[in-house]
């Protein structure tokens, strides 16, 4: 009857769904940050407290920044912030070109699935312990999905709502794949193109996910603390069209939009 009515009124009916699920929001974007570093707790999460918006942080959980700023940690997830699973050890598939800096312990492509998944169930224990929630999601260590061939989060989708990926892309709620969720992987982009990417979602009516590592440093993979603050104030200053939310609540409305 709803859809009738709008099509009456002349109303674009999948334009309706897609602000709908977005919260009734033009699009959704979710800012996440990888490595558990203590650049999130310096420059990240002071940056996205002062304008009242929510990351994702995908935490390693054998870091020593873990373990040393334990409650900063915890304060940050009181705050709204998701405290999300970068595996226990962040191993990477050593036998792929380029991954020169793997080393053997680390190496995912000597990994079984069993123990992949193992330590990953590990690492939603330790994180409860931090955050006491039970809900959250997953990111890939360099975005590596498969072990012999095998895509060894199949055997995680009931202990994460979703788990995302680093394949650039805007899709709509009904297209995301919550195995792989798409991200724009950012190093050293000017804000201009962060937000013309912000602007794209809002004329698509998608989800755009921003991944990062090093905001203003301490990291290889670096972005500009003053470009990236820039993109915090777009996002601030258009929030009644925007969505900005951590990606385990994101991910949750995708899933029910999904189900339909």
């Amino acid at each position: 009857m709803v859809a009738v009515l709008f099509i009456v009124m002349g109303i674009n009916t999948s334009f309706v769904k897609n602000t709908t699920v977005w919260n009734n929001k033009q699009c959704a974007v979710v800012l996440t940050y990888d490595d558990a570093i203590d650049i999130d707790l310096d420059n990240v999460v002071p940056a996205l407290d002062s304008v009242n918006l929510k990351g994702t942080f995908y935490i390693i959980g054998n870091s020593s920044v873990v373990g040393k700023r334990l409650d900063e940690w915890r304060l940050a997830a009181k705050h709204g912030h998701e405290l999300g699973n970068h595996s226990l050890f962040h191993p990477c598939d050593g036998s792929l070109p380029g991954r020169g800096f793997v080393t053997p312990d680390g190496d995912l492509s000597k990994y079984t699935v069993t123990r992949a998944v193992q330590e990953i169930r590990a690492n939603n224990i330790l994180l409860k312990a931090i955050d006491g929630k039970d809900k959250r999601t997953f990111a890939y260590p360099c975005g590596d999905l498969k072990i012999g061939g095998v895509n060894f989060y199949t055997g995680l989708r009931n202990d994460f709502v979703g788990a995302r990926g680093v394949t650039g892309g805007l899709q709509t709620a009904d297209h995301v794949d919550l195995d792989n969720i798409d991200c724009y992987v950012i190093q050293d982009k000017p804000a201009e193109y962060m937000i013309d990417l912000v602007k794209k979602a809002q004329q698509t009516h998608t989800l755009l996910v921003f991944l990062f590592h090093g905001v203003g440093g301490g990291h290889n993979i670096n972005e500009n603390r003053g470009e990236h603050t820039k993109l915090l104030h777009y996002l601030k200053q258009n929030e009644k069209d925007i969505w900005v939310a951590p990606m385990v609540d994101v991910a949750e409305k995708i899933k029910e939009v999904q189900k339909k």
